[in-house]
């Protein structure tokens, strides 16, 4: 799949960026964290979430959670870094899309967390605010998705950080697995 992306040129976005950020983790992860898409760290290494907002999201899976970052998948709407890390435009996104509907389909995940309002507005298939869909189970193609605030929100308001662990509890439970206390 990495390889049919190539060296992507089917929108602006690769005129400006270093890398294309495809995503990272385990290829047949029960969990998988869609994001908007990357920033100048990302854009540089080459990897989703490693930036103050992966760090936050690494704590929420591995602290939190108790689950190894290695074990989900982590990727984003979109695969490259929009200038001044600005909104992506619809047009970017539908480039984007047949991507990462592949990369669904490939990992099959049993959940999927729509990170922020993009990650869970391109899942849900939906134009409701985060504040309205965070917390509440939806589906894509017949997969459980919880849509919740992005680790980037969480860093400016930290006091959101409780709702994301309630949907995190519930995301623990889809799969079948403890909460940890």
């Amino acid at each position: 799949m990495r390889a049919e992306l190539g060296d992507c040129q089917r929108c602006r976005l690769a005129g400006g960026r270093k890398t294309i950020v495809f995503g990272q983790g385990d290829p047949e992860a029960e969990l998988m964290f869609v994001g908007e898409g990357p920033g100048a760290d990302e854009d540089a290494q080459g990897l989703a979430f490693v930036g103050r907002a992966g760090q936050l999201l690494t704590d929420i899976i591995e602290k939190g959670m108790k689950l190894r970052r290695a074990d989900v998948w982590i990727g984003n709407v979109i695969k490259c870094r929009p200038p001044q890390n600005r909104n992506p435009e619809p047009d970017e996104i539908l480039a984007c899309q047949p991507f990462l509907e592949a990369q669904i389909r490939a990992i099959r995940p049993r959940v999927l967390v729509g990170l922020g309002k993009f990650g869970a507005q391109w899942l849900l298939k939906s134009a409701e605010p985060i504040t309205r869909v965070r917390g509440r189970v939806g589906s894509y193609e017949g997969i459980a998705v919880m849509p919740t605030y992005h680790p980037a929100y969480l860093l400016r308001n930290p006091a959101a950080k409780k709702d994301v662990w309630e949907d995190m509890k519930q995301v623990l439970a889809l799969l079948g697995r403890p909460v940890p206390q």
